[in-house]
């Protein structure tokens, strides 16, 4: 573990050390072991694993905010997050904050400026897609986060900067990734990239489209914006992944004693063992909301004793009233805490491949763009392409680890996007409520962070337009929400307690950090 005493400037100023290793931030003496200087390339392995592992630390708090399941085994009442609260004086739900900060942090500033100096193009421009990410996910989970001030080791307080400028940043970032991925000149070399890039192992072309993914995300959050651009998000995602075989992904060679390599949802780890999905998710997949079965429901989610899938109520401790033989397993398809050792299921098995972005996902991205417009062909054709895309990956997650579930045949498939319930044969029947419930599915488990975006776009409970029906259909916030709540929905996570609460609160007070409902202030991307 990092030394966890973290004062401000600690996780602002950044780490001394590469993000894998437990030195102390103040250690300035010289270490005959170890190099002073090292390669520009061996900054990025560490870091690549908390771009895309630290998402689901925190997933499994956003993930109750957005009811993809609830702590339920062994519960007797409702906790803070699936109340949409918080847990004060803890650190829990800012482990990005922590990774941006401290874990990137001051490598990430060391690695581009290398990777400058000796012309690797390809090096530098995944760093500026690194740094676009942090502030990315950052304030989309945070609101005001601290930009201009962040990596200066001269500071020992950090000003915090709006929610507007953080995305203008991004976007810069972005363009300058996109830049430095263009080139071939200089000492750009896949080999030298490929030693430590454990995503696209060198491929910067791949690299390239992530970063016209991320800038697709980034503008498509405009929504609520009169600067939307619809078509500008299209023309990102047409740059970006072609199909599931560009998905980024990492692999975790579950090899090492102390499980830092083994994927934080498999069960070894045991950090979701007493989570269960909800109704709602089950409900999208079950033909409740649809009038259809998804063939993807048995293979992602888990069934009960009874072999029937339920899911949990958010508003209820742990299984209500339901008998042994219907309360739902855990994700890892056992009962109670059983699976340990076991063969998992999806993305929760100890060697499942965790993934960062998907071609799914930009699909449906580029489906709400053009659907935005009023381009409903185009809408229903990307539309199509990320649930056919999410069933390949579905299928290729269950073969990570011989995973127990079967594969989604092709029957199976073509019976499903051949049904007009679900993939209308008109354009013009398509709706904003399939589109957006498709990606919650194509998101469930994995993409926290966007999936979290999108609800409160729609400010959770928005109709769609076209029906008069709830966009997320059967999603209700909890009846018995937190008390520092105030009555109100969650829209934000109060950043990490032990830097700027502990450290940095003058500071947080501006933005009225110091509240006990700030966690409920709305953010500024999803407002007019």
């Amino acid at each position: 573990m990092m030394n966890r005493r973290h004062a401000t400037i600690a996780l602002l100023a950044g780490s001394l050390s590469l993000a894998s290793g437990c030195r102390d931030y103040l250690d300035v003496n010289t270490n005959p072991n170890a190099p002073e200087a090292v390669s520009a390339n061996l900054y990025l392995a560490p870091m690549e694993h908390w771009m895309v592992t630290a998402p689901q630390y925190d997933g499994r708090f956003v993930g109750r905010y957005t009811q993809e399941w609830i702590n339920a085994n062994g519960v007797t009442s409702l906790g803070t997050w699936d109340r949409m609260g918080y847990d004060a004086a803890s650190d829990n739900g800012a482990e990005q904050w922590r990774d941006v900060y401290w874990s990137l942090g001051q490598n990430l500033v060391d690695m581009i400026n290398k990777a400058e100096a000796e012309e690797r193009w390809d090096l530098a421009g995944v760093g500026y897609f690194m740094k676009a990410w942090g502030w990315q996910v950052l304030t989309d989970l945070h609101g005001e986060i601290i930009v201009k001030e962040a990596i200066d080791p001269t500071r020992s307080t950090f000003d915090y900067d709006t929610q507007e400028y953080a995305y203008t940043e991004v976007q810069k970032l972005l363009a300058k990734a996109i830049a430095d991925l263009q080139r071939t000149d200089g000492a750009v070399d896949a080999a030298y990239l490929g030693k430590t890039d454990h995503i696209y192992f060198g491929d910067r072309t791949k690299w390239l489209k992530m970063a016209y993914g991320l800038q697709a995300m980034n503008l498509n959050h405009y929504t609520n914006k009169a600067t939307y651009q619809p078509a500008a998000v299209i023309a990102a995602v047409d740059k970006s992944f072609t199909s599931e075989a560009d998905d980024a992904v990492l692999g975790y060679p579950a090899t090492s004693p102390d499980l830092a390599d083994f994927n934080f949802w498999g069960r070894t780890r045991n950090n979701i063992t007493n989570y269960r999905q909800t109704q709602f998710v089950v409900n999208l997949m079950n033909g409740t909301d649809f009038g259809a079965v998804d063939p993807r429901m048995s293979r992602m989610l888990a069934p009960s004793a009874d072999g029937q899938f339920r899911g949990v109520d958010p508003n209820v401790p742990g299984y209500g009233a339901m008998t042994a033989s219907q309360q739902p397993f855990n994700v890892f398809g056992y009962a109670g805490t059983a699976g340990t050792g076991l063969p998992s299921r999806y993305i929760f098995d100890d060697k499942s491949k965790m993934p960062f972005m998907t071609y799914a996902q930009l699909q449906f991205v580029k489906a709400e763009a053009a659907f935005r417009s009023g381009d409903k062909a185009t809408a229903l054709t990307a539309y199509r392409n990320g649930i056919s895309g999410h069933i390949d990956f579905v299928n290729t997650r269950n073969l990570d680890a011989n995973q127990a579930t079967t594969q989604i045949s092709s029957t199976e498939k073509a019976a499903f996007l051949g049904d007009a319930r679900i993939v209308p044969t008109n354009p013009g029947a398509l709706t904003l409520t399939q589109i957006m419930t498709q990606k919650y599915i194509a998101q469930w488990g994995w993409g926290h962070n966007e999936l979290w975006m999108d609800m409160r776009r729609y400010h959770y409970t928005d109709n769609d337009p076209a029906t008069g029906a709830p966009i997320y259909p059967g999603f209700a916030p909890p009846t018995n929400l937190w008390p520092d709540n105030n009555g109100k929905i969650v829209q934000r996570i109060r950043p990490r307690y032990n830097s700027e609460y502990v450290w940095n609160l003058a500071a947080l007070a501006q933005v009225g950090g110091d509240q006990l409902d700030y966690h409920t202030k709305p953010m500024w991307i999803t407002q007019p």
